[in-house]
């Protein structure tokens, strides 16, 4: 075998992305160490991987496409021979794919990848950022380890560990007549256009909200992109209703945006680990696991205002089960 599981690595980030580009900022290789590694496969195994398009990315052929279903087979087989002299070893190395839904990634994910590298040096974190369903439906196909996400509609072959609760509250402008209001009702918003995020299972989880109070909201626009709606309420275009709490109070566009509690008691958020229900962890995963369980809690959430803020640094939250 003239390729190396490097090789093989570099050629499944640029399938799955469809992009150089993409595939070097995915695994932080330069780009001409991806071509050239695409270059060699292609020479060695006597077919093209690619059709390469001025502009637009690559596309995979069809011996493309069959390769990359066995390359990543191999590297996942690769990765249980760390997995298994990890754990005979006593070690934590290995390879961990993290899921978290787009709306936490941005937050989360950093400093939770971080840290967790820091304290494991042989380890690699990969990550995936997705919306509720893909992430469910990845834990289910093996693709992700676990998800740090919401406990929104999951199903018996799904493990939920909650590690902080967060509640809905209502996002907007600075000069909306309703930012100076230490509470607002749902009979205050009704009429009020809506900007929804539009993600699978987020919308219909804030749509339910209303629907508890027998109200039907007002909506106004739809983004599927968390920035998208924190900018269009910034700018005055309406309110929005969420659970993450950035530390920023700023869209992107620099425009200030106020968080509002909502009265009554609606149906908060659980945050929580995801994993597969029947999948037997590894060393790896149970580390990770308890690293979450010391960095997220109600008192301290990477990257959010923390429902219960207690102080400035991680402290450990006791597993809920």
């Amino acid at each position: 075998m003239r390729f190396t599981l490097r090789q093989l690595e570099y050629f499944v980030a640029a399938g799955e992305t469809g992009s150089i580009t993409l595939a070097s900022e995915r695994i932080a290789i330069s780009q001409p160490s991806i071509s050239t590694a695409i270059s060699h496969l292609e020479k060695e195994l006597g077919v093209q991987l690619f059709l390469r398009h001025h502009a637009q990315g690559l596309s995979l052929t069809p011996a493309g496409r069959r390769l990359l279903r066995e390359a990543k087979a191999l590297l996942q087989q690769a990765e249980a021979l760390y997995d298994a002299a990890g754990e005979a070893s006593g070690q934590i190395r290995g390879w961990l794919t993290v899921g978290c839904l787009v709306t936490l990634a941005p937050m989360v994910i950093p400093e939770l990848s971080h840290s967790f590298m820091a304290s494991y040096p042989d380890v690699r974190v990969h990550q995936v950022e997705d919306d509720q369903e893909r992430l469910l439906d990845g834990l289910r196909k093996a693709e992700v380890d676990i998800a740090l996400t919401y406990d929104l509609q999951l199903t018996d072959d799904i493990a939920f560990e909650p590690l902080a609760t967060l509640p809905p509250h209502v996002l907007v402008s600075e000069t909306h007549p309703l930012a100076k209001q230490s509470t607002v009702s749902l009979a205050e918003l009704v009429d009020e256009p809506m900007i929804l995020l539009d993600l699978p299972l987020s919308r219909e989880y804030f749509l339910a909200i209303f629907m508890a109070e027998g109200l039907t909201p007002n909506i106004h626009a739809r983004s599927a992109h968390q920035e998208v709606v924190r900018t269009m309420v910034a700018n005055g275009y309406g309110y929005t209703l969420g659970n993450a709490r950035p530390r920023s109070d700023q869209a992107l566009d620099g425009r200030r945006l106020v968080r509002v509690p909502l009265a009554g008691k609606p149906q908060a958020m659980a945050l929580g680990m995801a994993t597969a229900a029947q999948a037997q962890p590894s060393r790896l995963i149970e580390a990770f696991q308890a690293h979450c369980r010391s960095f997220v809690s109600d008192s301290y959430i990477p990257g959010m205002v923390a429902p219960k803020p207690r102080g400035k640094g991680p402290r450990v939250a006791k597993a809920r089960r």
